[in-house]
């Protein structure tokens, strides 16, 4: 059996630099929040070019931690705000971390659903899409249980009031009807900032409304250091690294979700993927422009497709021209199949070898393993548990 470390593990000093943060209060107006979210894009512009010039020379300096809740398969916004942004820092040198969030399946429903199909087919995305599991840690919560024990101490380092304050805690309890709050929804923040600290995550790829989950953990970062380690820098805070990718609409004009059955999934087949666009809103204006305010449902079509075949929205439409509904949805279509069909292709590859799939995520969970031990045991240290 090996032994694990009980030696203080602190934060080194090549962890990227960037410009200091302007704080934000929780009560700020809009104007404010703006402010922030501007100087966010800032930091994560020169993190951007930080990594372009530094990350294949030192992978563990950028360490990179996201990760999917598994309640279906991903889908089309997955693949454009995420997935192929994983494979682009993965093969610019950055140490990747992805979880499976199975255990989050529980905070907002009451049972796991197919979730052993689930945690499968994000597998064989991931792999189809690039992600190397030689370069990659894939791995599920459930299967790390050291990094689950670090809920505890980072439980003692934030209140009721700002659990009850983060975004997705107060929207599930809005959508809830009256239904009781379960401590796992209620400490959904807590449990993110584990999954993040664990492998000391430098990175996390957000979008602007998972900001305030990011800001959650660099505060249980720097006071479990100030708190338990004495001021060390057992944890380094981890810096937001910003989605350019707009937020994209469903095939009915509503919020993209798997719930919601208005999303193009990643292993659909080039004819469901054309019904499914067939079917998209659109409206009966038979020019074709790209107006966010005026025709949101058509300009999301033209972002899908100018994200896919790199070009402006503004481009495609004009493209496109008197073409009408039926235009555009033939070129959204054609720039999705095309896109997608290497990517299907490695899939039903991959699903043809479950052993090798299963290998993956078994490897994955043992090297996620091996850094959640450490971690914990280094924490135990510095807070005088190592009995």
């Amino acid at each position: 059996m090996s032994t694990i470390t009980t030696t203080i593990t602190t934060t080194d000093t090549s962890a990227p630099t960037v410009p200091s943060r302007t704080p934000g209060s929780a009560e700020a107006g809009d104007a404010d929040e703006s402010a922030t979210y501007a100087v966010s894009r800032d930091r994560s512009a020169v993190l951007d070019a930080l990594i372009d010039e530094h990350a294949s020379e030192d992978p563990t300096r950028f360490r990179m931690l996201t990760g999917d809740r598994p309640t279906g398969p991903l889908h089309i916004g997955h693949y454009l705000a995420s997935l192929r942004n994983r494979v682009r820092l993965q093969d610019k040198g950055v140490e990747t971390f992805v979880v499976i969030a199975d255990y989050q399946v529980i905070t907002d429903r009451d049972s796991v659903g197919e979730i052993g199909a689930n945690v499968h087919g994000l597998v064989l995305d991931y792999l189809a899409a690039g992600l190397d599991p030689a370069r990659t840690t894939i791995f599920t919560h459930s299967a790390v249980p050291a990094l689950n024990q670090l809920m505890l101490p980072f439980l003692s380092l934030v209140t009721d009031a700002e659990l009850r304050r983060n975004p997705t805690v107060k929207d599930e309890l809005a959508l809830s009807g009256g239904r009781p709050l379960s401590g796992l929804l209620l400490t959904y923040p807590v449990h993110q900032a584990a999954d993040i600290l664990f492998c000391h995550s430098r990175i996390v790829p957000v979008g602007r409304d998972q900001l305030p989950h990011l800001e959650l953990t660099r505060a249980i970062a720097r006071r479990f250091n100030t708190r338990y380690a004495a001021g060390q820098s057992v944890f380094p805070e981890p810096e937001a690294l910003l989605s350019e990718v707009p937020l994209l609409l469903g095939t009915d004009g509503t919020k993209m979700s798997k719930s919601k059955g208005n999303v193009i999934n990643l292993r659909d087949t080039a004819d469901e993927t054309a019904a499914r666009i067939r079917a998209a809103r659109t409206d009966s204006e038979r020019r074709i422009t790209f107006d966010p305010s005026g025709r949101p449902a058509v300009a999301n079509l033209l972002t899908i497709a100018g994200l896919l075949l790199d070009e402006s929205p503004e481009s495609v439409a004009d493209r496109i021209g008197d073409g009408g509904a039926q235009g555009l949805k033939r070129v959204v279509t054609e720039a999705v199949n095309e896109t997608l069909a290497e990517h299907r292709a490695r899939r039903a590859d991959l699903a043809r070898d479950p052993a090798y799939v299963t290998s993956v995520l078994h490897e994955g969970n043992a090297r996620a393993g091996e850094v959640a031990d450490r971690t914990l045991a280094t924490v135990r240290a510095v807070m005088g548990m190592s009995y």
